[in-house]
Order: C-alpha cells, then structure tokens, then sequence
C-alpha cells in the first residue's frame, strides 16, 4: 500500500509539475532541499515561494523535496529560496533568519542543520563566496537608484507642462526599469517589483511615445501609484514626500512622490502649481 501511495504522490506531482510547465513560457524545473516538518510547514513553504505565472512550488513533508518550477526570465531558484528562507525554512543554500525560526509553531521546528551557507536577513542577504566561506558585503547603493531618478525628473517636466522633455525623461525611465537585474533585488524588493514591473514598462512607454502632456500625465498617475509600492519596500537615499491633488483625475484625485515637500503639481503645472498636500513621508 505505501509502494502504491508513493506512486500516486509521485504522479500527481508530475501531472502538477506539467500544468504548471504550460502556464509558464521559458520554464525550468529544479528539486531542491527545503526542511521541515508537516502540512503546516508545506503551507507555508508553497506560499512564499509561489508566485503566479512566476513560479511553482511543491513541496513533500515526507521526503522534504521541493520541486520548484519558474520562469528563467522573471526569476531564479536563488529568489524563490530566499523567500521560503524569509517564511522560517532552511535549504541547503539559504538559513532563515533565527528570530523567524524560533516563531514557528512548536510542530514546524524541524532540527536544523550546522552549514555555511547564506542566512537570509528581512531585507538583506549576505552571501557566503562558497571558496573561501568569506562573507560578501552587499553593496550599499540602492539598485532602484536610476528608476526613482528618472521618475522624479519626469515629475519635474510634467510640473513644467514640458511634453517634449517627459517624453525624453520617461524614455530614461523605461532604460533604468529595463536595466535592473532581478537575481539582485531583496526578496521583499523582488516580489513587489515582479507585481509591478509590467504596468511601470507600459506607462513609461506610453509617456515616452507622445509629447501631450495631456496624455502624459493620465499614464503619470497609474506609474505614481506602482512606484509608490516600490518606494515602500526600497527605500530612497533620502526622505520623500507622497503627495496628493484633489482636483486631478476629473476630481477623483491623484498621488504623486517629490523629493521636495514643497508641492508643486505635475497633473496641473502652473495652472494650480501649489494645488494638493503631503499625506506621507517615506524614509
């Protein structure tokens, strides 16, 4: 009978495996080491590293054997290891942080392995050059550095009704977007940036393909709102301001983010330059 069960296991995770393989375009498929203990922990396991239309995790309690499927050009195995690391659960490449395992249920306390290997940190990682088991220090400049410095420049040729100079800045835009390399992002970083990095391309293209400032500012606010996600988990250099214009969007309002708490309104220019408020300072 447990011949039979594990044969029955073994297929549905094929069958899964499979399904999942169509959704996905440029798929890979990869069986990696991922402790734990119950159906608790494969809960827990499976959400942090699924990602839709992203990637696939299956994990078996039994054999503790994840078989992860992904899309090669959103992500990598690294990634999604370092999110189920960041849930409380140890592979063979990444620890999860101690305070994250000591917070699991008594029952998902699986022992853990003595290894040198990465330990996961909640927003940073530190990795281990397998040579010589010296700790790499990451590097301190923000990888979003580039994106939020086009955004803002744009900001500043929209407060200027400038369509010919946003098209331009927001054709830096969609290069420093195009620019990031993914595999290098904090997991927290990684997971908004793959939610959002498809509308942030369409917008920047939009604004980037017409001189209308008109036109321009209507993509403006759907880029505002996905940059504004990003800015929450990646964190600018220094403090910036969430503003807000009440009379934009056919009176619906819209936000905006400014490196100056000085308002100075990109939907309106010097119509009602100083129209809206600061409703949050990120820092």
């Amino acid at each position: 009978m447990k011949s039979i069960s594990k044969m029955l296991v073994a297929i549905a995770l094929l069958l899964s495996v499979t399904a999942c393989r169509a959704q996905m375009q440029n798929a890979e498929t990869v069986t990696v080491k991922v402790h734990g203990n119950c159906n608790m922990c494969k809960t827990t396991i499976e959400k942090a590293g699924n990602l839709k239309k992203v990637a696939k995790v299956s994990w078996n309690k039994d054999t503790e054997m994840a078989s992860i499927t992904y899309d090669a050009k959103k992500t990598n195995q690294d990634e999604i290891l370092k999110r189920i690391a960041l849930s409380g659960y140890d592979s063979d490449q990444f620890l999860a942080p101690d305070d994250v395992y000591a917070s699991l249920p008594e029952c998902c306390q699986y022992e853990r392995a003595k290894k040198i290997v990465s330990k996961v940190k909640k927003v940073e990682m530190k990795v281990v050059d397998s040579a010589t088991s010296t700790p790499v220090q990451p590097k301190e400049a923000n990888l979003m550095t580039a994106v939020f410095d086009s955004y803002f420049a744009l900001k500043d040729a929209l407060v200027q009704t400038d369509g010919a100079a946003a098209a331009a800045k927001s054709a830096n835009l969609l290069t420093a977007i195009k620019a990031i390399k993914m595999e290098k992002l904090a997991a927290d970083v990684h997971t908004v940036w793959m939610k959002v990095l498809k509308d942030l391309q369409e917008d920047a293209s939009r604004i980037a393909d017409t001189k209308d400032a008109a036109s321009q500012r209507d993509y403006f606010m759907s880029l505002s709102k996905n940059m504004y996600a990003l800015m929450k988990v990646s964190k600018y250099e220094q403090p910036v301001y969430y503003q807000f214009c009440p009379m934009a969007n056919d009176g619906k309002g819209a936000n905006w983010l400014s490196k100056e708490n000085a308002v100075k309104n990109p939907y309106y220019g010097s119509m009602m330059l100083n129209c809206g408020k600061t409703v949050e300072t990120i820092k």
